[in-house]
């Protein structure tokens, strides 16, 4: 396990709230170190600090844009300090509020109460990226049950990059009788994602209704490409991955096929968008999380166009490269 490290810096209660809304550059940052702000002194209602944990020692520069996010540090020295051996990822996320993204109601505790109505989704904290709490999560389960709610069927779908396995989950409840994938670069990932199917009741396997796990950088796997093409696929990564990935994400996309996009900022769609309309798809359907007074996470849904003649694919082309080295799950 990599060293683990926190930052923690004083701010206002203010900056404290935006920085709840919005990572801002720390987001692109692989991994993302996990944020977290307190009261600082229970008599001053004003005075907060933030925590921010990471995956090994942060450079200068890292801790330089953690200190433009609270101006209010201005003159005060950055408390750095190496953890013991535990599991930051798990310790920032305990206790988080539950998640509402369109029928989804995703939690991280078992004992958290589930309104009527809602499907119940359980990730506890781990070591993989995916609660729901991010918004480009959250875009893409309320994306998907936009696509249940207007009448789409899926009867094949991959999860490229799928962290903790929640978006497989939630696409297997929608479509139950769908044969599914799931896949992440990550080894960690694919086995959190196994013990999270586990809590979820979801089946593991080959068959319908049941998920396939494999460990994979993009759709560089056998599996993967041995049952393309696909109905819908799902990648909730990083802007430079999916541009990187567009190849070989169009190439097990099904004609007419859908595919789901997440984990870019507002200024990167139009990069994203061009490269995957190099590849024959149109832009259909956008969503954006966030609100006036954050980065606005777009989740974009776009269609594969039918070839016509001669250009008609037939099947996955060896040409169409699924890896994206070195980047992991987002």
């Amino acid at each position: 396990m990599a060293e683990s490290w926190k930052l923690t810096l004083p701010c206002t209660r203010a900056e404290a709230e935006a920085i709840t809304e919005d990572m801002g550059a720390l987001a692109l940052l692989e991994p993302p170190p996990a944020l977290m702000t307190s009261e600082r002194e229970e008599d001053n209602p004003e005075s907060w600090e933030l925590h921010a944990y990471f995956e090994g020692k942060p450079s200068a520069e890292t801790v330089k844009l953690v200190q433009a996010m609270v101006p209010g540090s201005a003159g005060a020295k950055p408390l750095l300090e190496m953890l013991p051996q535990e599991d930051w990822v798990s310790l920032s996320q305990q206790g988080m509020e539950p998640v509402v993204a369109g029928r989804f109601h995703v939690r991280n505790q078992a004992e958290e109460a589930v309104p009527a109505g809602l499907v119940p989704l359980l990730v506890p904290a781990g070591r993989a990226f995916g609660t729901g709490q991010h918004e480009t999560t959250s875009g893409c389960l309320a994306m998907l049950d936009r696509c249940r709610r207007i009448g789409e069927r899926f009867d094949t779908i991959a999860d490229i990059g799928t962290g903790t396995g929640l978006l497989a989950f939630a696409a297997l409840h929608l479509w139950p009788r769908a044969d599914i994938i799931a896949s992440d670069i990550d080894p960690a990932a694919v086995e959190v994602s196994a013990q999270n199917a586990a809590l979820n009741g979801v089946k593991l396997g080959l068959g319908r209704g049941e998920l396939a796990l494999v460990t994979a950088p993009g759709a560089d796997h056998g599996l993967i490409q041995a049952r393309a093409p696909y109905a819908l696929v799902i990648a909730n990564i990083l802007a430079g991955p999916l541009i990187e990935l567009a190849p070989s994400l169009g190439a097990i996309t099904a004609e007419g096929g859908t595919l789901i996009l997440a984990g870019l900022l507002e200024a990167q769609a139009d990069a994203v968008i061009a490269a995957y309309r190099a590849q024959g798809f149109r832009l259909v359907d956008r969503l954006e999380q966030g609100d006036a007074n954050s980065r606005h996470w777009p989740t974009l849904r776009l269609r594969k166009r039918p070839a016509i003649g001669w250009k008609r694919p037939r099947r996955w082309s060896a040409d169409a490269n699924g890896e994206a080295p070195g980047f992991g799950s987002w």
